[in-house]
């Protein structure tokens, strides 16, 4: 049985996300921190993007990256300066990946990629099937 393309969620806040999203590919232009991952984390994407928001202090734009992979979960950001924060198209028309956790490069998601590149290696990338 050929496993299946995960499904393309484009949100401009992940806060639309629910359960039934698991395993979607989630664009969001929602900042990185942590109180957004924790709505990553209960739709359980195959992979979600995030702004950077200009990483801000003590890198809390991006914490939100560390908390899913703790969980097993691929995520990454785009530059602030590639993209509009809260504006889900900007993230993937415009986007520049900046930063990604070890669950995202492991798909082959690296800074500097264009995020719709990202979105097409992670639609490929190999996943466990039931």
């Amino acid at each position: 049985m050929t496993p299946r393309t995960p499904a393309l969620r484009i949100v401009d806040s992940i806060t639309e996300l629910t359960p039934l999203d698991a395993g979607c590919i989630a664009i969001s232009g929602s900042h990185g921190g942590v109180s957004s991952a924790r709505f990553a984390l209960a739709a359980r994407p195959l992979l979600s993007v995030f702004n950077d928001a200009g990483i801000g202090k003590d890198g809390a734009g991006l914490a939100g990256l560390a908390l899913l992979q703790a969980q097993g979960l691929a995520a990454c950001a785009v530059a602030h300066t590639s993209a509009r924060i809260g504006d889900a198209a900007s993230t993937l028309n415009d986007g520049i990946i900046s930063h990604a956790n070890a669950a995202a490069l492991a798909m082959g998601v690296r800074p500097g990629l264009a995020c719709s590149a990202a979105t097409a290696l992670s639609c490929s990338a190999p996943r466990e099937t039931s």
